[in-house]
């Protein structure tokens, strides 16, 4: 397993990639034009492609790394699709945000074509995918998993099966939701304490010493503060996906899923305010500047475009 192939080049992909070949892996990268500069990529060692299917025959490993289902299945489907240059005992790892449904089908067809399959979705950063420090939810054999396991050490701290494939991708929602819950709770009392004179730095030290503590609060605590968005690099069209794939995989399961339903509104909502380009903790101003506010909004300092998966 020296060999790996790589769909998916943007800000958390080119983290495992440059992990990857620090760990002495060969690598194969697919050009398309989501892809992060690849420059230092293709300094390191990595080579370029611009088949599917020749990154699929050349690979011992392919690792997918993208933004939702419909690109996966339209990867490892197309006409010049991963499924058509797949070799025998090859492995998929789909490192990408999906639905599980979907990825019970996609994993079926790989095996059907003779290879194996893992769903290894990540949590935490780009900072963190650079570091080689990512979390990772892992449905699939176990087997498969601890066969897998080097090339997961490459680019991963904690690594946590989690149950039989789209477990990983079931888990991910999970994750996601809660966190982007917290976000949305936290970013509409942040509004009110605005529009109700309680000054910033007062509003994050009083949740951070009680109930409202914890990594949520210390994401957007630079946006609270200065509009910085830097403290969470995931966009509010990523964030809307990712609700809408929760919402309907609650739906799937007959789960209640209420609050769900609110919070995906609340970031489609701010989606259709906001455009594509920007960063989850510009929710605040958002919902600020939202129609019936009343005091004076405070403007954002600028905004960054960088995203993460």
């Amino acid at each position: 397993m020296k060999k790996i192939g790589m769909v998916g080049l943007g800000m958390m992909g080119h983290g495992i990639g440059s992990n990857l070949i620090r760990h002495g892996y060969e690598l194969v990268l697919f050009e398309h034009a989501g892809n992060q500069p690849l420059d230092a990529l293709k300094a390191a060692g990595a080579v370029t492609v611009r088949s599917l299917m020749e990154l699929a025959v050349w690979s011992d490993v392919v690792i997918l790394v993208l933004t939702g289902s419909p690109q996966i299945e339209a990867v490892l489907t197309g006409e010049d699709g991963v499924l058509k240059g797949l070799r025998p005992g090859s492995v998929v790892i789909d490192c990408s945000t999906a639905m599980p449904s979907s990825t019970v089908r996609l994993a079926q067809a790989v095996e059907a074509a003779g290879s194996r399959f893992l769903d290894a979705p990540m949590t935490r950063t780009p900072k963190e995918a650079a570091e080689g420090r990512l979390n990772l939810l892992v449905g699939g054999d176990v087997g498969l998993l601890e066969h897998c396991r080097p090339v997961l050490k490459c680019f991963a701290e904690n690594i946590t099966h989690v149950g039989p494939v789209s477990a990983g991708h079931s888990m991910k929602l999970l994750h996601n939701y809660v966190s982007l819950g917290m976000v949305a709770l936290l970013s509409e009392a942040a509004a009110c304490a605005q529009r109700s004179h309680v000054a910033p730095d007062a509003f994050i030290e009083a949740l951070a010493k009680g109930g409202g503590g914890g990594v949520a609060l210390e994401r957007l605590k630079p946006y609270l503060l200065a509009r910085d968005p830097s403290g969470l690099r995931f966009s509010i069209a990523n964030a809307a996906k990712d609700l809408g794939y929760y919402n309907a995989m609650a739906g799937d399961a007959d789960a209640p899923k209420e609050i769900a339903a609110s919070v995906q509104s609340i970031f489609e909502r701010a989606l259709t305010k906001s455009g594509s380009e920007a960063l989850v903790p510009e929710l605040v101003s958002i919902l600020e500047a939202s129609p019936g506010s009343a005091g004076t909004v405070r403007p954002p300092l600028g905004k960054q475009s960088e995203q993460s998966h």
